[in-house]
């Protein structure tokens, strides 16, 4: 190895130290509450180390969004070998899913955490490419499946059908990543509320095929005590009249 391969391997070294940082702080206090110097002391390098890799704020936060998304885009378009649209969404819906639990912090900064930065050029040139744009690929395997003949007639609206989906999935990561550890629910594993979801989004809005129905059930009755009553089923708790 050169010692110009080993600079650039140590700068690169140094930017994923500063993204990483950043995306965490950002994260747990919001993108304003913190600013570079925050993220140069959890790093412990000066700011000067920061403004070496980035301009200014706005600029490491479109980099790490990018970053972020590219490696989320390329996730679900993974499964663009999938042949049938509706086994594709429920792929789909499932891999979210899991993005968002192997990697909270990620999905925090780029679905829980608005940025307010206008698109760069950059930015906008990844819009509606299926292969780096997960909403176009969302979307593409939607019209799919509509054009296919395989949802019900009133779900022909593409953005519509896509939306609710995303709406749905979106629901059970972000509960698992903000309320997991809230013992007033019983909650269900994660993968069986994961398939729960997507099942009754796709089988809701589909034509009715066999084996839909039994999927859908399987689905519900996943991780469900004997008698369909919890065991760790408590008294409502008397703090200030919770829930």
């Amino acid at each position: 190895m050169t010692s110009a391969d080993r600079r650039a391997r140590e700068r690169q070294n140094l930017q994923d130290k500063i993204l990483d940082a950043a995306r965490e702080l950002f994260a747990r206090h919001g993108y304003e509450a913190v600013t570079l110097r925050k993220i140069a002391e959890a790093i412990e390098y000066t700011p000067a180390a920061i403004y070496g890799h980035f301009r200014d704020k706005d600029e490491l936060i479109r980099t790490l969004c990018k970053r972020d998304f590219d490696v989320f885009s390329a996730g679900l378009a993974s499964l663009a070998s999938i042949a049938d649209p509706l086994e594709r969404l429920r792929r789909l819906g499932r891999e979210y899913i899991r993005f968002a639990i192997d990697h909270p912090q990620h999905y925090r900064l780029m679905f829980m955490s608005p940025a307010g930065l206008d698109y760069d050029a950059d930015s906008l040139e990844r819009k509606g490419d299926p292969h780096r744009d997960g909403y176009a690929f969302l979307r593409l395997s939607v019209n799919q499946a509509i054009e296919q003949g395989l949802l019900q007639a009133e779900f022909n609206d593409a953005d519509l059908v896509a939306q609710t989906f995303w709406a749905g999935v979106h629901g059970v990561a972000s509960l698992q990543i903000t309320h997991a550890g809230d013992e007033w629910v019983d909650w269900r594993s994660i993968e069986a509320r994961a398939e729960a979801m997507t099942e009754a989004l796709v089988a809701g809005m589909s034509v009715s095929k066999p084996g839909a129905r039994a999927r859908a059930s399987k689905a519900a009755r996943k991780d469900k005590p004997a008698g369909g009553v919890s065991a760790k089923r408590r008294a409502p708790r008397a703090k200030g009249g919770r829930r």
